[in-house]
């Protein structure tokens, strides 16, 4: 009896916990739910058990339902649309798709045209809601008849969300982008790239890479080793922007498709000497387990001191890695000379402004940019397309544009790049979308706008600070005003102090002036007094009049080659230098008097000729004219 009674009550509680179809809204037993909504989810029962929903429950909120899994949370749901719009099928597998799966991020965005609602559970007829009849019932299903219905819950999301992108989009994808309805974001790519040009489109191959034919190009022993995947090891010495850091990727991503090389990157501004070693003992590891080698690139080596760079000795010299060192600054001074004599230094020269167009209008092409003036069908036939297409906005740049970028970004790439990416996603984002079909045009005034201005290369403590100041002081020298001026302006708006500048004219007034005009010594001195009451930029006039006045006025080298030519006879005197003369000595004490000091010197003042003939030089150096003598070894 008491089996009985159990098997009764079993029962009952199975019938009461019955779970409702969420399409047709009919109840079944739990171990029969999956395998109807199979059925179900693909057009009906096929039996005439399952009709469809009637069209009222488009419009009017869906029954409460029951919850399937104990325990879990009323999910969102979302309708059907209305029979006249769009067959009911797609979105009703979408909306039971989200019954299945938690309630994440990606399940909020509503299908367009569908509405938002939720299940709640349903109360039964004696008050009790079938979530609580259910909630310790267990789901005893067979594995082949969940593993389908998963399968056609996932088969009939992925094709409800097809449809609805396809029906919610209003502007066809460009080159692979997938574009949005507003103006700011319907720009090809600019507007979807989430980080600078410049990165973005780096080059892969050497075919690729522009205006350094001198370093690695056709003929170049360098360009030979590097499509042997016989990499030297290297120190890449260039200005930004010159495609030192390119480079490296290009040698990466050779040595990647060749499979026999590690290539393993890293930045002295954040590496340590700790971060080496381990990268080095990985590379002893890889050579004697899989006889494959190691590429290390070092970004801006220079940051590295001497201690740090000497880490690398013995493992470069013993091939452990092939050292692939980035800088901007000259190796001879920055980098250590034992680890110089290992490396080959690989210089890499400012581009040129036609390399730089190249790689600008490469930039447009990727970017779908039309140049105005030129038939976009013949260079790119997807251009032509979309510009046909009145739903997409046609972004175009004039070629003078180009041209400006070319120039202002002095040699620049990476510059001249994000100047480009600036100047039209500006263009884009001020851009008004009521006007139909948008029209998009960068002009050079826009460009301009965007870099400000020359884009200068100068560094006060690197190569260029050096360079710039020797050209100023060989135009001076040469009494050459105008080249004067311009390396007086290079270094002034590249952010040189103007102190520098004018202790480097007190010395130029004095080495390459002297006796031939005293007067500009004074000058100097007055223009550095000046630049330091004053200061920048108002000191700029102070500095271009003695600058001037220092280039035009003659020149004589007599003291500067008398004094070197006097250091020259110090260096190279050979024993104990002469002593001085016994009456040019002071006799300040009655004991030097009785020793002979001063002893026999003419005091000039007291002959009436002034100057009077008498020995200055020791006798060693009797008859030597310092201003017309030759050192001799």
């Amino acid at each position: 009896m008491a089996g009985a009674e159990e098997a009764t009550a079993a029962a009952v509680v199975s019938e009461s916990a019955a779970v409702q179809c969420p399409v047709c809204s009919k109840d079944f037993q739990p171990s029969k739910i999956n395998a109807h909504l199979d059925r179900c989810l693909l057009g009906g029962g096929g039996d005439g058990s399952c009709p469809p929903p009637p069209a009222a429950a488009t419009t009017d909120s869906p029954p409460l339902k029951k919850s399937r899994i104990s325990g879990e949370e009323a999910l969102p749901h979302t309708t059907t649309t209305p029979a006249d719009s769009e067959p009911p099928l797609l979105p009703t597998a979408a909306s039971v798709f989200s019954m299945f799966h938690s309630n994440s991020k990606s399940n909020k965005t509503p299908f367009k045209n569908e509405r938002n609602v939720s299940f709640s559970a349903q109360q039964s007829p004696g008050g009790t809601s079938s979530a609580a009849v259910g909630k310790g019932t267990k789901r005893n299903l067979e594995n082949g008849v969940e593993q389908r219905g998963a399968a056609s819950v996932m088969m009939m999301r992925t094709a409800a969300a097809d449809r609805s992108d396809s029906r919610s989009s209003t502007n066809e994808p460009i080159h692979g982008m997938k574009m949005s309805s507003s103006s700011s974001s319907s720009n090809p790519l600019i507007a979807s790239i989430d980080k600078p040009l410049a990165d973005k489109l780096r080059p892969n191959t050497l075919d690729e890479y522009f205006g350094q034919n001198k370093a690695v190009g056709e003929q170049t022993l360098i360009r030979s080793l590097l499509e042997s995947a016989e990499i030297p090891s290297l120190i890449l010495w260039g200005p930004p922007g010159c495609g030192k850091t390119t480079l490296a990727h290009i040698i990466a991503s050779t040595s990647r498709k060749k499979g026999t090389v590690r290539f393993v990157t890293l930045s002295a501004t954040s590496a340590s000497t700790n971060d080496v070693r381990e990268v080095i003992k990985q590379a002893h590891n890889e050579l004697r387990l899989t006889k494959r080698k190691t590429i290390l690139f070092i970004d801006e080596i220079h940051r590295f001191n001497k201690s740090q760079q000497d880490t690398f000795l013995p493992h470069v010299e013993c091939g452990t890695v092939t050292l692939i060192g980035a800088t901007t600054e000259n190796p001879s001074f920055q980098v250590n000379a034992a680890l110089l004599s290992r490396c080959r230094v690989l210089v890499l020269e400012k581009l040129s402004v036609e390399a730089m167009s190249l790689i600008l209008r490469r930039a447009v092409a990727s970017l779908g940019i039309r140049v105005l003036g030129e038939d976009p069908a013949e260079d790119d036939p997807q251009q032509g397309d979309l510009s046909d297409d009145g739903s997409e906005p046609k972004v175009s740049i004039e070629q003078k544009a180009l041209d400006t970028i070319a120039h202002l970004c002095d040699g620049d790439a990476r510059a001249g790049l994000n100047g480009l990416q600036l100047a039209v996603q500006a263009r884009v984002g001020a851009a008004r979308p009521d006007s139909s079909p948008l029209e998009i045009v960068v002009q050079e005034v826009h460009v301009k706008e965007g870099m400000q201005r020359s884009h200068i290369l100068y560094d006060k403590a690197g190569e260029e600070h050096y360079n710039c100041i020797s050209a100023l002081h060989k135009s001076m020298r040469g009494s050459h005003a105008n080249a004067s001026l311009y390396w007086l302006g290079r270094m002034l708006e590249g952010g040189e102090d103007p102190l520098y500048v004018a202790r480097r004219l007190v010395r130029f007034a004095s080495e390459d002036i002297g006796m031939a005009d005293p007067s500009a010594l004074p000058q100097a001195v007055s223009a550095f007094q000046a630049c330091h009451f004053i200061g920048m930029p108002e000191c700029e006039v102070i500095l271009a009049q003695c600058v001037v006045y220092l280039a035009r006025a003659p020149k004589s080298v007599d003291i500067y080659k008398a004094y070197n030519n006097v250091k020259a006879s110090l260096r190279n005197h050979k024993g104990p230098l002469p002593s001085v003369p016994l009456h040019l000595r002071n006799a300040s004490t009655k004991l030097m008097k009785q020793l002979g000091y001063a002893k026999g010197y003419k005091y000039n003042p007291a002959f009436s000729s002034g100057a009077v003939e008498q020995q200055y030089l020791p006798e060693e150096l009797q008859g030597i004219d310092f201003f017309t003598w030759t050192p001799t070894e």
